[in-house]
This record gives C-alpha cells, sequence and structure tokens, in this order.
C-alpha cells in the first residue's frame, strides 16, 4: 500500500472513529470522574467518620446509577446480603466460607431466574467487585486481620466507594479506610490520576480503532488462507487486550481521584495504585506473570482469599480450584469459563515444565526471573536468553488463541447476552484447537523427562 495513501487511511480513521470515540468517551465518564473527586474533597474536610462513609456510599450508589439507572438496585441488594450474612455468621467459625457460598448461589440465582441476560451482564463488574469486597472482609475477620464486624455504614461505605464501584478496582477494607482519613491534596496525587486517565484513553483509541485495523493498515502483512486466520486472530486479541487495559487505567484514575490507591514511606505519599500491566502481557515472559498483570488487584484476592485457602489439597487442584472461582466471578459464560480453565492449565503445565527444565538444565527459564543470588550455573548466557524468548513466543501463541473468540466486530446483542458456547467452539476449531494440542505436547514431554 502506497505511503500517502497509508497517511490519509489513518487521517480518515482518527477522525472518524478516534475523536468519536474519546468524545463518547469522555461524555460517559465526566460524571463519575467529578463524583470521584466530591469524594476526595469530603474525606480531606474535618467531618465526622461516619458522615465520610454516608458520602462515600451516597457517591458511590449515584455513580452506580449514572451507568445503570435502577438496575442499580441489584447492586444494593447483593450489598444488603453480605452484610445480613455477616451479621448472621458472626458466631460461625468460617464467615469466609459462609458468604462465599451466599454470594455464589445468589449470582447463579440472579443470572439463572432472576434478571434478563443483557441486565445482569451489565452490572456484573459491578456485582464482582462487591463480592469480592464483601468476600475478603469475611475471610479478614476468621484472620483477625479486621479486629470487628464494621458497622453497615463503614460496610456501605466501603463497597460502594465510588472510586472502585463501577470499574474496580476491588481494595482492601483497610485501603479505604486510610483513604477516608484523608491525606492532603498534592500535585503528585492529580497528576497521576490524570496520567492513568490518559492512558485508559490511549487504550480505547488501540482496542477500537487500531487493533481492529492492524493488519495490513498499520502493519503491512498480508496472509493466505492459513496464516489470515492466525492473523484475524490476533487482531482480535489486541482488541480485547487493550479494552481491559482501558478498564484497567480507568480504574487507577477513579480510585486514586476519589482518594484510595496509595502507600505510605515514612512521611512521603505515593500515588501508585497498579492494575495492569500491558507491557508484561504483550511482550510477556510467562504465563504466569501474564496472568498476574491482567488485573493485578483481582490476582492478588484470588492468591489471598482462594488459592492459599485451596493449597492444603495439592498445587494442582488449588490452580482450578482458583480459576473456577474467577470463572463463577465473571458469570456463568462458555467463553470466559472456558478461556480461564484453559488459562489455569496452561499456566500449570508451563509452570512444572519450565522448573523441571530449569533444574535439569542449571538455568533460569523459571516462569518468573530469578534472583540474582539463585543456584542456577547459567544465568545470561545466549541459549538461555533465547529458549526464554521461545517461551515468551509460545505464551504469544496461546493468547492469541485464547483471545480469538472475542470478536470486536460481532453482534452486539449477541456480546451483551454474552458469546454461545458454538462461538467459541468454531472459533477453536478454526485454528484446529493447536494451543491446547501444544499445551497437551508440553505436558507430555513434562512427564517423559521426569
Amino acid at each position: 500500500m502506497d505511503l500517502t495513501l497509508r497517511l490519509l487511511m489513518w487521517q480518515h480513521l482518527f477522525s472518524s472513529c478516534g475523536l468519536v470515540t474519546l468524545h463518547q468517551s469522555l461524555l460517559q465518564l465526566w460524571m463519575l470522574l467529578l463524583l470521584c473527586l466530591i469524594c476526595r474533597f469530603t474525606f480531606i474536610l474535618g467531618l465526622g467518620p461516619n458522615v465520610k462513609h454516608v458520602m462515600s456510599a451516597v457517591l458511590g450508589a449515584y455513580g452506580l446509577f449514572q451507568f445503570f439507572e435502577l438496575h442499580m438496585l441489584w447492586v444494593l441488594l447483593l450489598s444488603v446480603l453480605c452484610y445480613s450474612s455477616l451479621l448472621f455468621s458472626r458466631k460461625l467459625g468460617s464467615q469466609g466460607l459462609f458468604l462465599s457460598a451466599v454470594v455464589l448461589v445468589f449470582l447463579l440465582i440472579g443470572e439463572l431466574h432472576l434478571i434478563d441476560v443483557v441486565t445482569w451482564h451489565k452490572i456484573r463488574g459491578s456485582q464482582m467487585v462487591v463480592a469480592m469486597k464483601a468476600i475478603s472482609m469475611a475471610f479478614d475477620l476468621d484472620r483477625r486481620t479486621v479486629n470487628h464486624l464494621p458497622s453497615l455504614l463503614e460496610f456501605l461505605g466501603y463497597v460502594f466507594h465510588v472510586g472502585s464501584a463501577v470499574f474496580g478496582p476491588w481494595i482492601s477494607f483497610s485501603t479505604y479506610m486510610r483513604a477516608v482519613e484523608g491525606p492532603k491534596l498534592t500535585w503528585l496525587w492529580l497528576r497521576s490520576s490524570f496520567i492513568c486517565l490518559f492512558k485508559s484513553q490511549m487504550c480505547l483509541l488501540v482496542s477500537s480503532c487500531i487493533a481492529p485495523y492492524l493488519f495490513p493498515l498499520f502493519i503491512p502483512l498480508y496472509g493466505n488462507s492459513f496464516t489470515q486466520k492466525w492473523l484475524d486472530a490476533y487482531e482480535n486479541a489486541v482488541s480485547f487486550h487493550f479494552s481491559n487495559y482501558f478498564v484497567g487505567h480507568l480504574s487507577e484514575s477513579t480510585s486514586m481521584l476519589a482518594g484510595a490507591g496509595f502507600t505510605e514511606e515514612k512521611d512521603h505519599i505515593r500515588w501508585d495504585q497498579s492494575v495492569v500491566k500491558p507491557l508484561s502481557v504483550e511482550m510477556p515472559r510467562s504465563m504466569v506473570l501474564v496472568v498476574t498483570s491482567w488485573n493485578i488487584p483481582m490476582s492478588v484476592w484470588l492468591k489471598t482469599y482462594v488459592f492459599k485457602n485451596a493449597m492444603k489439597l495439592g498445587t494442582f487442584p488449588a490452580i482450578l480450584i482458583t480459576y473456577t472461582a474467577s470463572a463463577m466471578l465473571h458469570g456463568l459464560s462458555f467463553h470466559l469459563g472456558a478461556v480461564l480453565l484453559s488459562l489455569g492449565l496452561i499456566t500449570y503445565v508451563e509452570h512444572v515444565l519450565r522448573t523441571k527444565l530449569g533444574s535439569i538444565l542449571s538455568a533460569c527459564i523459571l516462569s518468573r526471573p530469578c534472583l540474582s543470588n539463585c543456584n542456577h550455573q547459567h544465568k545470561k548466557n545466549l541459549w538461555v536468553k533465547l529458549l526464554n524468548l521461545v517461551f515468551s513466543f509460545l505464551v504469544v501463541f496461546h493468547l492469541t488463541y485464547l483471545g480469538s473468540m472475542f470478536d470486536p466486530g460481532a453482534d452486539e446483542q449477541e456480546v451483551e447476552e454474552g458469546y454461545a458456547a458454538i462461538h467459541t467452539i468454531h472459533r477453536w476449531s478454526e485454528l484446529n484447537w493447536a494451543s491446547h494440542w501444544l499445551v497437551f505436547g508440553c505436558w507430555i514431554f513434562y512427564r517423559l523427562i521426569l
């Protein structure tokens, strides 16, 4: 394609897609950003704690209303149900397991019987954040990390905190309470928040206006009948990835604007909320790091409250339980469940294979980078770097395969209702189930070298 023609197409794409996308995004977000600022200013005023909790809950509820209208009452119902369950289970030895079961039953009944599919899918993200907050509080009560059951105002202020109620992220109760104390306003706070907002809008542009036209408009690659399927799959995967980065960076911005997402070092406050790490996904070392970088707070939540509790059953069962829990929180969606369980399988096989090869070859080829004082003989040899690069390409291959079903050009109603099982099976069969066969081959190889 001639360079002049390419530039004209880029210009047309920016004006017809880019500007429209940014305008619509900011039009939908400005009220939420304003509510976050109001929440932040409320926290720094010399008001009583109960007043701050009420304001946090009211602002968060209004933010949910802005996006979901009266459907936000389902989120409120879940919150009330969670607090009632915490009150009821105070005498039990395991509030965490009890509340997890209650939340699971509510989500299953809600998805299967109470509301239409489209509405449930719209509020699913906020339902998930409320569920994660409540369950984490229950387990923290079991572990005495939280000394006593918070009051209803504290609980509602926490679960409806406007900085995390709509787009996330999950924040712990202690993080919320530190936000209520109201660290002073600084330029670093404002700059960090708006840098994350800018990143989110750039990711939205890539997802909507660049990734769907990646080949050959931006990268001059042309495929035959076989390779074109993989190029299309990679475009779908990149578009889906950057839509996740958009939400992740946006949640960083809203949580910091509303006063959460900082760490204290002596008298110095760092506004360093981190939800996603795009480079660790797009240029990965391992699937393990991809999973933890995709949604950092959720990864921490799953590790702390699911994986560690399930470890007594063994590593592989704990991994399956963790990914099953993640799938249940995301809703009864075949394609999400299939992706998450496939991710669990890929992550486990990759981890055990690289651990075994690292031991046999005495090389730094583990899923996570080795420490400088590790016992491996071969650390930065050329063949070690090449082997790590091979594993990186395998991860990109798996991500392309798994992301192929998230078609940005799909019917809007199909997206809102969730992709049907036949859609997932069709997409993966088009790619000859290549990723699953590759994982099976890696597992066989791992078993042979034991």
